[in-house]
């Protein structure tokens, strides 16, 4: 079956079943901007150029959380999050009140898992704090340090909306690229 004959089954089957399942670019476009024709084309534009920056720190910072979560699961079991690998001060009680801020201003809260609250930073320094895990992952305990610090400054534009020139798309490419280098 090709390609063509796919999309036109899908499409049955969309209009057969009353679901969505295709959406040509066209319609996203159509959709997204229907919405958003009040702000300026040039504005729409930086965003669109941001958001596959984005899409990447979103992929790489969610990876570094599965990964943590991960080894800590399997150092000590269910209840890792509550062990005293995760630093009360530095990481509990900062991502409790992350939590709380957002059901206290009636927001619908990320998750009810607290790593999920955890800044880039605040996964670094929990795989630094538990080396003895992480040793086997990462080559080198300061090439973490060294990355990470890295790639959570070249974050803020991204995460605070702000356009990003061509030299530091090529660094965060570089920094993604060193970051799974270093991993063994």
């Amino acid at each position: 079956m090709s390609a063509g004959q796919m999309t036109s089954e899908l499409r049955s089957l969309e209009k057969r079943l009353d679901l969505e399942i295709l959406d040509s670019k066209r319609e996203r476009v159509a959709k997204k901007t229907e919405n958003y024709e009040q702000f300026e084309a040039d504005l729409r534009k930086e965003a669109a150029d941001m958001a596959e920056l984005y899409e990447v720190f979103y992929c790489l910072e969610n990876s570094i959380r599965r990964l943590v979560s991960a080894m800590l699961f399997e150092a000590e079991g269910v209840n890792w999050w509550d062990s005293d690998r995760v630093n009360e001060d530095r990481i509990k009680r900062p991502c409790k009140d992350r939590r709380s801020k957002e059901v206290d201003h009636a927001v619908t809260p990320r998750s009810d898992q607290l790593i999920d609250y955890t800044t880039f930073g605040e996964l670094s320094q929990l795989i630094t704090d538990n080396w003895d895990l992480f040793e086997t992952v990462f080559a080198s305990k300061k090439a973490v340090s060294k990355i990470s610090t890295e790639l959570n400054l070249l974050r803020g534009p991204i995460a605070h909306c702000n356009p990003t020139d061509a030299l530091e798309k090529e660094r965060l490419a570089l920094a993604v690229k060193s970051w799974f280098l270093i991993q063994s």
